[in-house]
């Protein structure tokens, strides 16, 4: 059973799930997060208790252990607010991936009740907000790493909404777009060689494209291919989502 996505968005205060990914070292993608959902008028509440969506020990086949995670989280989210994540991969979790493992379990409807109100962050700007254009101006070739995470939700093609409505945004396509970049969290510490396969073709699609900036809704990804490109010897300039939309208010102001 996977939930019928999603609880309509009928006013403007928010939960940030900040992931542990920006908690250890992305703090700056959790900033540009709320000033982008405060510019839009949303109150951004950061509950404090929060760790994690669960993600890892579900991957690594801790079902019990990412029960536990996940039980934390609907205590932490109770709010009926919308749970706003600037992460693909942990929205997915979070709408998806949480049911499967509570498919049984007397508390699927609490499990339930906290993905029909989660967000992955361009998801929520485009079709929870209804906004269709991004102010400001952003003078770069962007190329958008749409994450395997964000298949069958409507993460990306919000993003790519957005990125190319901003002026000065060049949108350029990457060959084998929807293929994974390689890292698939426990993926690429389970099957390193292969993990490290994919990487290198999905950068060699990424030079192929000559970008200026490579962006992507999921630190994850950005991470892998960030690391690869620089011990390459060859880096790569990367930016979450959010940052972009928040450098170009900045380049309006």
């Amino acid at each position: 059973m996977l939930t019928s996505h999603r609880t309509p968005v009928t006013g403007r205060r928010v939960q940030l799930m900040a992931t542990c990914l920006c908690d250890a070292f992305h703090d700056d993608v959790a900033a540009a997060a709320v000033e982008v959902l405060e510019h839009l008028g949303c109150e951004v509440a950061f509950p404090e208790g929060q760790t994690c969506c669960g993600q890892p020990a579900f991957n690594a086949g801790d079902w019990p252990a990412s029960r536990r995670v996940v039980r934390h989280a609907v205590r932490t989210f109770a709010s009926p607010d919308p749970i706003v994540v600037p992460s693909g991969s942990c929205a997915a979790m979070l709408f998806h991936g949480a049911l499967l493992e509570f498919e049984k379990e007397a508390d699927l409807g609490e499990v339930d009740a906290l993905g029909r109100r989660t967000w992955e962050l361009g998801d929520f700007i485009v079709n929870g907000l209804g906004v269709r254009s991004w102010p400001g101006r952003f003078d770069a070739v962007v190329a958008l790493h749409r994450s395997c995470h964000t298949r069958g939700t409507g993460s990306s093609d919000a993003a790519a909404l957005l990125l190319g409505s901003i002026a000065g945004v060049r949108l350029v396509e990457l060959g084998e777009g929807e293929q994974c970049c390689g890292f698939g969290g426990t993926f690429s510490v389970a099957f390193p060689h292969i993990s490290a396969a994919m990487g290198r073709l999905k950068l060699d699609h990424v030079r192929a494209a000559r970008p200026d900036v490579l962006v992507s809704g999921d630190m994850g990804c950005l991470m892998h291919l960030g690391g690869m490109a620089a011990r390459q010897g060859a880096p790569v300039r990367s930016m979450h989502f959010a940052q972009v939309l928040r450098e170009a208010l900045r380049g309006a102001a």
